[in-house]
């Protein structure tokens, strides 16, 4: 298996982790990063990362002379598909972190333009491989529960001063999007993933605790049925005090009953099932840690072992750009049913 040549866009954070793991997988090589900010690229040579650094992007589309295969995309949210889609036009395959845009419309023009160059994108969905959300899936889609009656999604989190500075791309509506783009789409894509797409929504959607953001949300309720049977409800909100308190998805079936929960949906809190043994499942691993807020698990490494093997040709993308456009999707029917959008 040939190695695969990464670069990284945008070196905040998360663009940090997918440098940090792509150097150190034996299949996958880090050729560059790409940020408008000195500080930040700065920042390679305390990871000790040996590799050549950008400014811009378009420094990059001038110099990198096709040498790399593959650019992660780890800007803030509202730049994601224009990026894609200027990446795919000038010949690179791309991965795009969560969301994969703040719009169908534009997640649509990511697809028609992979159609149009035949390049592959990837969408950052790491929650998929956690042991409770793959059990999770195995349960609903073999039937072991019956028929899905009633899905309940809580996902109560902190996000507070210390994570919206000022001045930051965090809380706006043109790059952050909302509460459910960048917090909890995780969780959303799981609730796409098992249990399919809804419809007929209703929602109540506010800001209780973040006044100096205007036009965002912190906290919602909606209630749907899903197109393939039963409903379901998704309760969110980023005002917990101090620290994240609770991730979980409880289902009620025709067969029995069950419920994923912990902080960050990672644990089974319950499962009784008719006829049915609860086998010890793997551990799941730590969530990302931020210092002062933790988020998802850190399974980006899966993510990107997961691209080195769909480009040589060994497996299928884990989640596609259809996937992560109804991801995108689901949001807005919960955002539009509130009247967070038009």
């Amino acid at each position: 298996m040939s190695k695969v040549r990464f670069s990284v866009l945008g070196f905040g954070r998360i663009g940090q982790r997918h440098a940090k793991i792509i150097h150190e997988l034996e299949s996958s090589e880090l050729i560059s990063i790409i940020d408008i900010e000195k500080d930040q690229l700065e920042k390679s040579k305390t990871l000790n990362l040996d590799t050549k650094t950008f400014s811009s992007i378009e420094e990059f589309l001038k110099k990198d002379a096709q040498e790399t295969q593959v650019v992660c995309i780890a800007t803030p949210n509202g730049f994601h598909t224009s990026y894609a889609i200027q990446l795919m036009n000038s010949g690179y395959n791309v991965v795009i972190e969560k969301p994969m845009g703040l719009s169908t419309v534009s997640c649509e023009k990511v697809l028609s333009t992979m159609i149009e160059t035949n390049k592959k994108v990837f969408v950052v969905k790491q929650n998929r491989y956690s042991p409770p959300s793959k059990w999770l899936k195995n349960i609903v889609n073999q039937k072991l529960i019956g028929e899905v009656l009633i899905v309940q999604t809580n996902c109560y989190w902190n996000r507070d001063e210390r994570y919206y500075s000022a001045g930051s791309w965090k809380g706006t509506r043109d790059l952050d999007g909302g509460a459910l783009f960048t917090q909890f789409s995780h969780f959303i894509d799981l609730l796409y993933w098992v249990f399919g797409d809804i419809k007929n929504v209703r929602a109540i959607v506010k800001n209780f605790t973040h006044p100096s953001l205007k036009d965002f949300d912190d906290s919602g309720f909606a209630q749907f049925e899903f197109v393939n049977g039963g409903m379901g409800s998704l309760n969110y909100s980023t005002s917990c005090w101090d620290q994240n308190m609770e991730s979980s998805i409880t289902v009620i079936g025709t067969k029995g009953s069950l419920k994923v929960g912990g902080q960050y949906m990672n644990e089974i809190e319950y499962c009784h099932i008719k006829d049915y043994v609860m086998p010890e499942l793997p551990k799941t691993n730590p969530p990302n840690d931020y210092g002062p807020y933790k988020g998802s698990a850190a399974n980006h490494h899966y993510v990107i072992e997961n691209v080195v093997n769909a480009l040589n040709g060994n497996h299928s993308e884990t989640t596609n750009v259809f996937e992560g456009m109804k991801v995108v999707g689901f949001i807005e029917k919960i955002y539009r049913a509130g009247g967070f959008i038009k």
